[in-house]
C-alpha cells in the first residue's frame, strides 16, 4: 500500500467523530492552527494547520439534546456544543458558561446552557447551520464545525440475538454484542461542504469514539466513506485505549477494523494509531467493575487489512482513561511529517504492515 506524502507545511485537517472523544482530539490539534508544531518534531521545518474542520455525528437522541431535538424539531446540538468549547479562543469564562449545567427540580434541570444557545439561535435564524456559524463566532473558535448531515437520523442496532434496538440512548446500554448498526432515513445526504473539505484535506482522522454510536453513524451518510476512499489525504483511525459495555465489550482492534469493513465495504483508512502504553492498576479495577479493558493491539490479525499500524504513549494523565489531547495531535503530525520526509524518518515512525 502507497501513501500520498504531504505536499505543502500549510496543511489542512477534517477530523470526523463525536462525543467526547472527538472533542478531546480537537482540543490538541487546535494548538497548532496558524502556527507550526516544531516543538514535536525533529526537524525544526514543521507543519501548520491552515484549516481544521470537525464533522460531528448527529444521532444522539438522550439527556439535554434528546430533549431539544424532541420538542424543537432540531439537530441535537450536544456533541456540536462540546467541539466548540474545545475549538474555542477563550477556555475559562465562555467554555465554562457553555458547558454549564443547571440543577434544581424545574425544566431547566440537566440542560447545559450552550445547548440552550444553540437552540435559541436556531430559533432565531431558523437555520441551525447559521447558528453554528454564529456560535461559533461568539466562542472565537479554530476551526470550523458540520454535521455530518442535516437529515434527522437515527440509529438501530441489530443485536447477536437477532433483537432490534433504536435510538443511540438504548444502543449504548445494550446488553448483547452488537451486530450491525444503521441509520434512518438510509438515503440521508451530507453537506457539499463536507465533501468538499474531505477531497481538499491533506489529514483525514476518525476517532477516537464510541465505534457504534459517535464513529459508524458519520460512514453510514451517503457519500462520506466515498469521499473519503477517493481523498489522497494521510487518512488515519485513532484506536479508543479502553474496550466498552454495550459496544465494544472483549473487541480488539482487528475487531474495530473489521466491523467498519463490514459496514461500509472496505477499510477507508490508510494509518491506525494507537496507544501502547499500559494503564494503571487502579484504572484496571476500575474499569474492570465496568467489564472494560485494555483494548488490544493483534498486530497478526490486523496484518490482513493491509492497515499501517503506529503505536504511540497517548496516555493521559486523568483518573479516567483518556487520550492525551497534546500526544494525539503531536503523533499525528509525526506520521504526516514522517511521509513528507521519509528518508530519516519513514521507518522509525511508520511501521510497515506485519
Amino acid at each position: 500500500m502507497s501513501l500520498t506524502m504531504l505536499s505543502s507545511q500549510n496543511i489542512r485537517i477534517v477530523s470526523i467523530g463525536g462525543g467526547t472523544g472527538l472533542s478531546h482530539l480537537l482540543l490538541g490539534l487546535k494548538q497548532f492552527v496558524g502556527r507550526p508544531t516544531a516543538e514535536s518534531l525533529i526537524n525544526p521545518a514543521a507543519l501548520t494547520i491552515e484549516q481544521l474542520t470537525a464533522v460531528v455525528t448527529v444521532t444522539d437522541d438522550g439527556g439535554s439534546s434528546g430533549r431539544l431535538r424532541e420538542e424543537f424539531q432540531i439537530l441535537p446540538p450536544g456533541d456540536i456544543r462540546k467541539c466548540m468549547v474545545a475549538l474555542s479562543e477563550d477556555e475559562l469564562l465562555m467554555s465554562k458558561l457553555f458547558q454549564y449545567r443547571f440543577s434544581g427540580k424545574g425544566d431547566l434541570r440537566g440542560h447545559s446552557f450552550g445547548n440552550l444557545f444553540l437552540t435559541a439561535l436556531t430559533g432565531v435564524t431558523g437555520d441551525f447551520l447559521e447558528a453554528i456559524r454564529l456560535c461559533s463566532e461568539v466562542l472565537a473558535i479554530k476551526g470550523r464545525i458540520l454535521p455530518s448531515t442535516m437529515a434527522d437520523i437515527h440509529l438501530v442496532a441489530k443485536l447477536e440475538n437477532g433483537a432490534a434496538v433504536l435510538g443511540e440512548s438504548l444502543i449504548g446500554r445494550a446488553p448483547q454484542r452488537i451486530r450491525n448498526i444503521s441509520i434512518f432515513p438510509e438515503a440521508s445526504e451530507p453537506l457539499p461542504e463536507t465533501l468538499e473539505a474531505i477531497d481538499q484535506a491533506d489529514i483525514i482522522t476518525l476517532g477516537p469514539g464510541s465505534l457504534f454510536t459517535s464513529l459508524l453513524p458519520n460512514l453510514l451518510v451517503k457519500g462520506i466513506p466515498e469521499a473519503i476512499r477517493r481523498s489522497r489525504a494521510l487518512k488515519v483511525y485513532i484506536g479508543n485505549i479502553m474496550t466498552q459495555r454495550g459496544e465494544t465489550l472483549e473487541f480488539s482492534m482487528a475487531d474495530h477494523v473489521e466491523a467498519i469493513c463490514k459496514h461500509v465495504g472496505s477499510f477507508p483508512f490508510n494509518i491506525l494509531l494507537c496507544n501502547h502504553s499500559a494503564i494503571s492498576e487502579e484504572q484496571k479495577t476500575k474499569y474492570r467493575k465496568e467489564l472494560a479493558d485494555q483494548t488490544q493491539i493483534d498486530f497478526q490479525a490486523l496484518s490482513r487489512y493491509g492497515v499501517w499500524v503506529v503505536t504511540r504513549d497517548l496516555l493521559g494523565k486523568d483518573e479516567k482513561v483518556r487520550h492525551d489531547p497534546k500526544k494525539l495531535a503531536r503523533s499525528i503530525f509525526e506520521i504526516g511529517y514522517a511521509l513528507k520526509h521519509p528518508e530519516p524518518l519513514l521507518g522509525s515512525h511508520v511501521p510497515s504492515p506485519r
